[in-house]
């Protein structure tokens, strides 16, 4: 076949972090099924600088960009290569991919010994040197120490008995042993020289081996609940067979060569033991507050999450973290690292996403059924850019049960223009500022407010809940987010799931709108926020409903960001704006009479939220709940913020404990449950609802 021909050619190898990006030449040996790699052309004839068995190995295209791929072979060794453009990494990705799948039959069907590649902590060179040393490693069976006997052909499996089940668990014991000394090893390597313990290739044996003695502990604990329905005859009902949480602790593998312990009363400051003390949030009054956005001033705090130096100075940590994690596994109780965190909590940057409350004010000013969905659209696509705080993907915290966030926006009635294309320029924080009125507050403003409140209602599954309102203007939106978060291998992928509706009362509508997907990308190299999926928004009583697409970059090609979208009218299904762009860059609004309008995010005015003071918000409230955590990592303390955090977390478990025990359910403060969903405790809807009826009595 033409498509198992020896291919070669120049591409560039990425080394390591100091080294970076070089050029090599590669051939491809499809008879041995060997992809090898030379210093240049003139060295062909001699020995290859470096050799992969692709026999068994995964060929991905990577999603950083459409010029590069990897190629993981069997034996765990990786290649990270970069081709000129998107059609040569197409050609080369096919050829290894067809070489693979060749010989990776091949082996099925013989099943010849594979040759992989074996450590030697006593080398003095980096796998990626010339100097290291290869060769064929013993098989599993052999390197635990566990005999092996094959049985003869035709024979049935003897059913397990219950000593064969002691045995294996003696030798799984053994091989933790093994797996302990390994990883103490390489601990205690020097951490400068020819081979350190933080050599990338040992971090990954390291990742690699703690993965493989989790997955033998699931498949052990499979076996028994398999032996115990063999006893009994079936499973017991409920019963399931399921993969575990990780077994191997985190706690003792934060740096390399030295364990990090959190004592656990010793030397902890003071705001620990506050946070560790704070009462039973039940036994606080749970009575709705109202909040008076009078005492709210303009957020002065400004924490964009640019800095990459911690994530690259925590690479063994975040190895460590994938060791434990299995493709599809829910992350909602997995603790992450610190030094991933945003400086605030996922409330906050719900609130963030209503920073542009000239466009969501602007939406009941529409003349027309059909004017006022495309404004609720321009508003809901322009929301996502400032509700990200930069590029790199970190994340926010987990709220806590019973933790609430309270912010609002005062808007100038000047600058709420009926056309939201001219509204471009930039507010001072002069204007502002608390304007003055009457004593008998009657005079008419001139801003209008926009208030925000979000509670985390639950925390299995971690559900939040947020309404934010113009009583001015009388139109509200009220929502329901869980988020479900799983990890897909080099990303983690997070699903909203809920819904929100929009209220304009002014015009007896309502829009029911989903929220899109969010993936962390790349998250070994330099992780970055991609959105992605369908998303609906509906307005029943007008007929008017919109379609948005928010696609992930593809393999081979394509653009970042980019989204697609039509608002139509369903009745006559007529499109009567359709929008394309990036959600983060430049959006074109193309209307059905042939008008064009561009929107650059980048460029768009934002307006300061406004945040009670730490000393007048409730213990409860985000910013004061999770204060020396963000403090700590404004200053860069990540050691400290993580001692906070890990104190707010074994509270919240040592509550949810005590509320098992005593069978007390969880009292929600601002939110009540309704069908599968949550809703403001007094919504406007309600209010305007009363007072027209005590209007319509009082007549």
């Amino acid at each position: 076949s033409d498509h198992m021909e020896n291919i070669y050619g120049y591409l560039m190898k990425y080394t390591n972090l100091v080294t970076g990006w070089q050029y090599r030449f590669f051939v491809l040996n499809n008879d041995a099924g060997l992809l090898e790699y030379f210093v240049n052309e003139q060295s062909r004839h001699l020995k290859p600088r470096g050799t992969l068995q692709l026999a068994g190995a995964v060929i991905s295209p990577s999603d950083e960009d459409s010029h590069t791929f990897t190629v993981n072979a069997a034996s765990g060794e990786q290649y990270k290569l970069r081709a000129t453009d998107a059609k040569e990494r197409q050609h080369w990705v096919s050829r290894l991919q067809i070489c693979a799948q060749h010989h990776t039959e091949a082996i099925g069907k013989n099943n010849p010994p594979l040759k992989s590649r074996s450590f030697s902590l006593a080398s003095q060179g980096s796998a990626n040197s010339p100097g290291v040393q290869r060769r064929p490693s013993q098989n599993a069976i052999s390197f635990f120490n566990v005999g092996h006997h094959r049985l003869p052909t035709g024979k049935r499996v003897p059913i397990m008995q219950p000593d064969h089940l002691v045995d294996v668990r003696e030798m799984m014991s053994q091989a933790e042993g093994q797996q302990r000394d390994l990883i103490r090893s390489i601990e205690c390597l020097p951490a400068s020289g020819h081979l350190t313990s933080l050599d990338q290739d040992l971090l990954m044996l390291k990742a690699t081996s703690m993965a493989t003695m989790n997955c033998l502990n699931d498949c052990f604990h499979i076996l028994q609940l398999q032996h115990a329905s063999q006893q009994k005859g079936s499973l017991p009902a409920g019963t399931t067979i399921s993969w575990l949480e990780p077994k191997i602790s985190l706690a003792n593998h934060f740096k390399n060569g030295a364990a990090q312990n959190f004592p656990a009363e010793i030397n902890k400051p003071a705001s620990v033991r506050e946070e560790q003390s704070i009462a039973e949030p039940c036994q606080l009054t749970r009575e709705p507050e109202e909040i008076n956005p009078d005492e709210e001033l303009e957020d002065i705090f400004d924490d964009k999450e640019d800095d990459l130096g911690a994530v690259e100075e925590q690479r063994s940590v975040i190895l460590h973290l994938l060791s434990q994690l299995k493709l599809g596994m829910d992350l909602t109780r997995v603790v992450l690292p610190t030094f991933i965190l945003e400086k605030r909590s996922l409330l906050e940057m719900y609130a963030d996403f209503m920073s542009h409350p000239d466009l969501f004010i602007a939406i009941t000013s529409g003349s027309s059924a059909e004017e006022r969905m495309i404004r609720f659209v321009e508003y809901y696509l322009t929301s996502f850019h400032e509700g990200r705080k930069g590029a790199i993907a970190k994340k926010p915290y987990n709220p806590i049960i019973g933790e609430t966030f309270h912010c609002s926006w005062r808007m100038p009635k000047s600058d709420v223009a009926t056309d939201v294309a001219t509204n471009s320029s930039a507010h001072s924080p002069s204007e502002q500022g608390t304007l003055p009125k009457d004593p008998e507050g009657q005079a008419e403003l001139d801003y209008y407010t926009v208030k925000f409140v979000a509670e985390q209602v639950s925390h299995h599954p971690p559900v939040s809940g947020f309404y934010a309102e113009c009583v001015e203007r009388k139109m509200c939106v009220n929502a329901h987010v869980w988020t479900k978060s799983k990890f897909l291998g080099m990303s983690i992928g997070v699903t909203m799931v809920g819904e929100g509706v929009l209220h304009l009362l002014e015009h007896g509508e309502e829009y029911t709108f989903s929220l899109p997907c969010a993936y962390a990308r790349s998250i070994l190299t330099v992780p970055w926020v991609e959105l992605g999926g369908k998303v609906n928004i509906n307005c029943a009583k007008t007929g008017y409903s919109a379609s948005i697409n928010f696609h992930t970059k593809p393999f081979y090609g394509g653009k970042l960001h980019r989204v697609t979208g039509e608002v139509k009218q369903n009745m006559t299904n007529t499109v009567v704006c359709r929008v394309q762009g990036e959600w983060n860059s430049v959006l074109e609004f193309t209307y059905s009479n042939g008008e064009t309008k561009y929107v650059d995010l980048t460029k768009l005015s934002v307006t300061r939220k406004r945040v009670r003071p730490l000393e007048k918000q409730g213990p409860f409230e985000s910013r004061r709940l999770w204060q020396h955590v963000t403090e700590s990592l404004r200053d860069g303390d990540v050691d400290k913020a993580t001692e906070h955090k890990r104190a707010l977390e074994e509270r919240q478990r040592n509550e949810e404990r005590l509320r098992a025990e005593t069978e007390t359910p969880w009292c929600t403060k601002y939110f009540l449950k309704d069908g599968d969903g949550w809703v403001y405790h007094k919504p406007l809807w309600k209010t305007v609802s009363a007072a027209q009826t005590q209007q319509t009595d009082s007549n």
